[in-house]
């Protein structure tokens, strides 16, 4: 199944250079914003933390739908934002920008931020850290209701002795949002599967203009292109390979001048629409002729891996019983095996990260329980050590009652595995 109902209307559409009409309503991006805050606030009351002070931009959009700069500040720390448990929302925005929020019912109060990272401190450093030490401190005794617990998502260590030194008890917050962002509600999935349309429509595209000769940078910037044009924001990764490139897995794309016949294979990582992640992985022959018998026995491994998760998985299933009942990696593949089984999806990959059982699980794995409404990605990459291409493939799926339900209508090269 693909995004239009047969070649020639896609064919059309990308000819046309057609977009896409976005169905979601203002009533519903309002719902999902309230229902991401309320779950922000649960996690903060459960951990007896005052407030949750955060700093990484994905954590700010999710808790206050607020967003400027996303990139250029998850490495600048110029903008943060304080979320009480029982008190206000404040955003502290870089400089000038406090109208770009204006629209935003979940921030009760936007104020200049300071910056006290080398690039904006300079050796100012410690004054300006202190400065903003006492401005946290302060708001935490006026909203805090005794409570001088604030759990922090990620900070320098300056900012850690100036905030301790005014009595502010530290707690980790990363773990309080990645718990909050686990499990979507109806309105979050309506905006997320908005991110997977303008996904699936970018990878048809790239589909449609895959031909030997071009490279694969030129065949990646079509994914960019259909994302940015319809509201999308990033791609975190640049993983597309062909031919030999493929195997290892994890090399982005290059100048490489593709051949008719080879593999090519991507993840799209695309920070799409309302901040959402549309993370989808397939593998396609350069030329769209007809793959070689070892190209079709790689495709068949990574779709029987996937497919035999997604049928595993289940709501109420541990994450450790899923790992260890998961399908089991041929030893001939087992060295280039993907870094995990499956993991979370929503604004970026997120909790869970579900690692193979065995020496992975011991090293890196940990429990948890699969939870209805958490959207999730299963993995596969097969290619042999000594092999000459691999096949990378990934389904983001909804966890029902039911079981599984795929978020992209990306298509599966079924004729491959006859």
């Amino acid at each position: 199944m693909t995004l239009f109902d047969n070649k020639n209307t896609y064919l059309n559409a990308v000819a046309k250079d057609a977009s896409l009409v976005n169905p979601v309503s203002d009533t519903t991006h309002r719902r999902a914003r309230a229902y991401r805050l309320a779950r922000v606030r649960e996690e903060l009351a459960r951990d007896d933390c005052a407030a949750v002070l955060l700093y990484d931009p994905v954590n700010i959009r999710y808790a206050t739908d607020a967003s400027n700069m996303q990139v250029w500040t998850a490495h600048n720390a110029a903008r943060y934002a304080l979320v009480f448990a029982d008190g206000p929302v404040i955003l502290w925005e870089f400089h000038n920008c406090a109208h770009l929020c204006a629209h935003l019912e979940t921030i009760d109060e936007v104020r200049s931020a300071i910056n006290w990272a080398y690039f904006g401190a300079g050796p100012r450093v410690a004054e300006k850290a202190r400065e903003w030490a006492a401005e946290i401190a302060s708001l935490l005794q006026e909203y805090g209701g005794g409570n001088r617990r604030l759990a922090v998502d990620r900070m320098e260590p300056e900012g850690v002795h100036c905030l301790a030194a005014l009595g502010v008890t530290l707690r980790q917050g990363q773990p309080l949002l990645e718990q909050a962002r686990s499990v979507k509600s109806s309105e979050e999935l309506e905006l997320i599967r908005w991110t997977m349309t303008v996904c699936d429509h970018a990878i048809e595209r790239m589909r449609h203009e895959l031909r030997p000769g071009m490279t694969e940078q030129q065949l990646w910037a079509h994914l960019h292109y259909e994302n940015i044009r319809h509201g999308g924001e990033w791609i975190e990764t640049r993983l597309l390979a062909s031919g030999p490139r493929t195997n290892p897995w994890m090399q982005e794309c290059s100048s490489r001048i593709m051949q008719e016949g080879e593999i090519v294979a991507f993840d799209t990582d695309m920070i799409g629409p309302y901040g959402y992640c549309a993370d989808v992985s397939r593998a396609w022959i350069v030329g769209h002729g007809a793959p070689s018998a070892e190209q079709r026995r790689l495709y068949g491994i990574a779709h029987e891996q996937v497919h035999y998760n997604m049928a595993l998985l289940r709501v109420g299933m541990t994450f450790r019983e899923f790992s260890a009942r998961a399908w089991a990696i041929p030893e001939a593949f087992y060295a280039n095996r993907y870094c995990c089984v499956a993991h979370g999806i929503g604004m970026a990959d997120e909790y869970p990260a579900i690692a193979h059982a065995g020496d992975d699980w011991i090293r890196a794995g940990y429990d948890g329980v699969f939870e209805a409404g958490m959207t999730v990605c299963l993995e596969s990459y097969i290619g042999a050590v000594s092999g000459r291409e691999g096949i990378k493939l990934e389904q983001p799926v909804l966890l029902t009652e039911a079981g599984c339900v795929p978020l992209t209508n990306a298509p599966w090269e079924e004729e491959w595995l006859c």
